[in-house]
């Protein structure tokens, strides 16, 4: 490739860089990567302990054997255990944490936004009126000019 191709592709790279989507992309992962700590945190020391008052907090130990005998646990396991209880806890893990985001994030943005978003209507609305109200007086004063010059300059 010469300097020039070179040149192009870092300049191609460059822009594709400093684009207004990649810099909002990474500041989203960013974010969310920060996030995702504090929802874990919520779940881990607030919801799992509430569902764990109700069954257990660790639905690892949970499987059934497809093939005995299913005896140990990891390399030195036998048989065909099929570990159910993880998919449950990872499961359970994914809906608490999406309600978590839902409603402590989502649903108050949505109705933080609706607010505003009501508010500058609102604002639009009065300056409707404000504008017209000012365009009917213009016309007023437009009807009265032209009444003042029907009458003729010594008519008055």
């Amino acid at each position: 490739m010469s300097d020039n191709g070179k040149t192009s592709v870092w300049q191609g790279f460059k822009a594709f860089l400093m684009r207004g989507n990649v810099v909002d992309l990474a500041v989203a992962v960013v974010i969310g990567a920060a996030f995702t700590n504090i929802v874990n945190a919520v779940v881990k020391g607030v919801i799992n302990p509430l569902v764990g008052a109700f069954g257990t907090k660790n639905l690892d130990s949970y499987s059934s054997c497809l093939k005995g005998p299913c005896e140990g646990t990891g390399d030195t396991a036998t048989g065909v255990t099929i570990m159910w209880g993880s998919v449950l806890g990872a499961t359970l893990q994914f809906v608490i944490t999406a309600a978590v985001v839902y409603f402590l994030m989502v649903l108050p943005m949505a109705k933080y936004l609706a607010r505003v978003e009501a508010r500058r209507k609102a604002k639009e609305g009065t300056r409707e009126v404000v504008e017209i109200s000012e365009l009917e007086v213009l016309k007023e004063i437009r009807d009265t000019l032209v009444a003042q010059r029907g009458q003729g300059p010594g008519e008055r």
